[in-house]
């Protein structure tokens, strides 16, 4: 597997592979990889012909007193997983060849209705830093498809709808979150956690099974948000929120909307913690998430 840095790098080393007919999968990460990361590779794999892996810790999506300087930055031990995975390209970019005329200078993309709820309203600006960033991205190394997991379930809402509206030749795949044993979604913020803060994670989990069960009793949204949050300050949890909503577009769900999705976020000592479960109201099983 090859690392390289530069955009002009990128795009010579591809030029053989378009002109072979190669498929060409991207997987956008900002490294400290797991378990989760690697499942979106292995279907890299499977899905195209050559799978490119990008490690970018993005300044422009983290707001002012996050976790930008301290997130980790793991490169050694992300190059080694992505070898054993049999990643063919890496590109790893410094901040300067992504935003050369700074952060302040930088065109900004921006998808309106979806960038402003649940995490866009708790980090203002959150996801217009993730649509500049991928769609810059995107046009760097102009795959055939792109692949993001379930967790950021909004997060791949805003990029799905972002390429529909900007007509980006590239297909965008979502795979099921990947869990840990107990139900804890795979985040590289979980490395925060104390053994103890780690013990009560799952109560995240739990209240997502509990608010499904819930919805498909027949009880209203309201009360199943509100149950929702007790159970994390029950947990240990503070909720930033817990969110019924509509699975397409992510707005406040009708008695008529069958396919929905909960959405929570909550802090846990300095982590800050989400995860959602798919709810389908048809009387079919809801969709089956991966887990390790």
């Amino acid at each position: 597997m090859e690392l390289v840095e530069k955009i002009t790098s990128l795009r010579r080393r591809l030029v053989p592979w378009r002109r072979d007919g190669e498929q060409i999968a991207l997987v956008p990460t900002m490294g400290n990889l797991h378990a989760g990361h690697l499942a979106l590779v292995r279907e890299a794999r499977r899905t195209a012909d050559r799978a490119l892996v990008s490690i970018f810790v993005n300044p422009l999506q983290f707001g002012p007193g996050e976790d930008f300087g301290s997130y980790p930055r793991t490169l050694d031990r992300d190059r080694k997983l992505l070898e054993a995975e049999g990643t063919d390209l890496l590109f790893a970019p410094q901040v300067k060849a992504v935003y050369p005329h700074g952060q302040e200078g930088q065109t900004r993309v921006e998808v309106p209705g979806l960038s402003d709820i649940l995490c866009g309203a708790s980090r203002p600006g959150h996801f217009a830093g993730v649509a500049t960033v991928v769609c810059k991205l995107l046009n760097m190394a102009q795959p055939d498809v792109a692949i993001f997991g379930e967790k950021d379930f909004q997060q791949l809402l805003v990029i799905q709808r972002m390429v529909k509206d900007l007509c980006l030749p590239v297909r965008v795949m979502g795979l099921p979150t990947v869990r840990e044993p107990d139900g804890l979604a795979m985040s590289s913020r979980n490395g925060y956690l104390t053994p103890d803060e780690r013990a009560r994670a799952p109560a995240l989990y739990r209240a997502l099974c509990g608010a499904r069960d819930r919805l498909r009793a027949g009880l209203a949204a309201d009360e199943v948000e509100r149950k929702g949050g007790e159970e994390l300050v029950d947990g240990g949890l503070r909720p930033d929120y817990f969110d019924v909503r509509r699975a397409s577009d992510l707005q406040p769900v009708t008695t008529q909307d069958e396919d929905l999705v909960v959405l929570t976020a909550a802090y846990l000592g300095k982590a800050r913690l989400i995860d959602n479960l798919r709810v389908s109201l048809t009387g079919e099983a809801s969709r089956t998430e991966a887990a390790t």
